[in-house]
């Protein structure tokens, strides 16, 4: 029997059964803005005024008045947000609320949860996440922004508008946000699960240019239901979740330092076994148990089984008053005891607040080397728990971060490393901190200090 065939019949039923999915998720959006007026949207704090305009939302600051906010009278709680913003350059910021809360019992009503930025000033923080209204402030700093997520923002110029189309995913925990299609925020959180979306208002500051300013927004809409989440990437991922590993930490090569639960592989310098009655494996936390001997001993040390040479390493800890610790890396155990805990690089883990503590014995400065350049905002009050992060790149270059901000940096046998070497208690052992691989040690000073979220990716 001749075969018979139907190729132009095959071709356009699989064009329409691959279309379907597509079409089923463009239409999947929901606009949430009508271009006409304001309903379904409810005003919230400061009294600015808000008003629709040829199809804009527009917001006009008024001079001395608080944050206001435009919100959704709905809540939302998974979803995926996109709108067009424009800002007038000399306008101090503004932002889109999302996952938002207010209620009298709260600060009588103050709007509070996640905010991405709307930058116009040069800093280009546009695309980072501000806990507004909350007691966080800054939880994916502009810091950590890509230089491309930076870049991505247009101010608008004298010609005219010049709008960015901004795109938030919110799925379970995982905050994502872009900017023109760029990846700027990837934020792992819990504290909001749910809430409205809205648009701030925030008048300028004394030190800002005087006078009302406006902000526009437009094409609102927004899916739920059924969604999947976009591509993983290489943004810098802030997980405030204790001991979890992203999706995305995985991808970008991070694994657990730290297991959150033993003492695998880790054990204290020149021993085989971990320390025994020294340190505290409690509910996610490995915190310093007891006082113990001085700071050269050692004995009550732990230090990582492996090595590592250039390595990024993000690590959580929490102070008591009085607190004296320190994350030491490049650690060479076969010196002894005396010069483990010696001859290597730290970060200094302390309470600024304590006696005799001054320049580089602060917080996250290299230890009795270098300052960091923190201000006091930066660190977190005692007892609450602060993210810190070191960064060394192969060429030798090395910065500490304490929550989302750099303090410091410095290049590892570089002329001012050396001249600040010699100025140093260490200017009598001619090799310290010139080794670019060893063992990372935590340690125990005798005075509490607990850490979590142990990650590392070796460069």
């Amino acid at each position: 029997m001749k075969k018979i065939e139907f190729p132009g019949i095959w071709i356009m039923l699989i064009s329409v059964l691959l279309s379907v999915p597509c079409k089923a998720q463009e239409n999947n959006w929901q606009t949430i803005f009508n271009g006409k007026d304001l309903d379904g949207w409810q005003q919230l704090n400061g009294k600015h005024i808000w008003e629709v305009n040829n199809g804009m939302i527009v917001g006009t600051t008024v001079p001395g008045e608080p944050n206001g906010f435009l919100c959704t009278n709905k809540e939302y709680g998974d979803f995926v947000l996109e709108l067009d913003v424009s800002i007038d350059t000399l306008m101090n910021n503004s932002g889109i609320q999302f996952r938002t809360l207010s209620y009298p019992d709260y600060n009588n009503g103050r709007v509070h949860g996640y905010q991405m930025e709307v930058d116009p000033k040069p800093q280009q923080w546009s695309g980072a996440i501000y806990e507004e209204g909350g007691n966080r402030g800054w939880i994916y700093p502009g810091e950590q922004l890509s230089p491309a997520a930076k870049k991505a923002f247009k101010r608008d110029q004298k010609s005219g508008f010049q709008w960015n189309k901004y795109r938030i995913e919110c799925i379970g925990t995982t905050i994502r946000t872009w900017i023109n299609g760029i990846p700027a925020a990837h934020l792992i959180d819990g504290r909001f699960l749910r809430g409205y979306i809205g648009l701030q208002l925030h008048a300028n500051q004394a030190n800002d240019p005087a006078g009302s300013y406006k902000v526009r927004f437009r094409n609102i809409r927004l899916q739920t239901g059924d969604l999947k989440i976009s591509p993983l990437d290489n943004a810098f991922v802030v997980n405030l979740l204790p001991n979890n590993l992203s999706s995305q930490e995985e991808k970008n090569d991070y694994s657990l330092l730290w297991d959150g639960k033993s003492t695998r592989g880790w054990s204290g310098p020149n021993k085989s076994e971990f320390p025994k009655n020294v340190w505290s494996i409690k509910d996610g936390e490995m915190s310093v148990l007891k006082p113990d001997g001085t700071e050269s001993a050692g004995g009550s040390y732990i230090i990582t089984e492996k090595q590592y040479g250039p390595f990024e390493l993000k690590f959580d800890f929490k102070l008591s008053e009085g607190a004296n610790s320190g994350v030491k890396y490049f650690v060479n155990e076969s010196e002894g005891n005396r010069s483990t805990a010696l001859s290597s690089l730290e970060y200094q883990i302390v309470d600024d607040s304590a006696s005799g503590v001054t320049g580089n014995r602060t917080l996250g400065s290299l230890a009795d080397i270098l300052a960091s350049k923190k201000t006091s905002a930066i660190a977190k009050r005692i007892g609450e728990w602060n993210q810190a992060f070191i960064k060394m790149l192969p060429d030798k270059q090395v910065e500490y971060w304490l929550n989302g901000n750099k303090i410091l940096e410095y290049k590892l046998g570089s002329a001012e490393y050396k001249d600040l070497m010699s100025k140093s208690k260490y200017k009598d052992l001619p090799n310290f901190g010139m080794s670019f691989k060893g063992h990372i040690l935590l340690e125990n000073n005798g005075s509490s200090v607990s850490y979590r979220s142990m990650k590392i990716k070796e460069n």
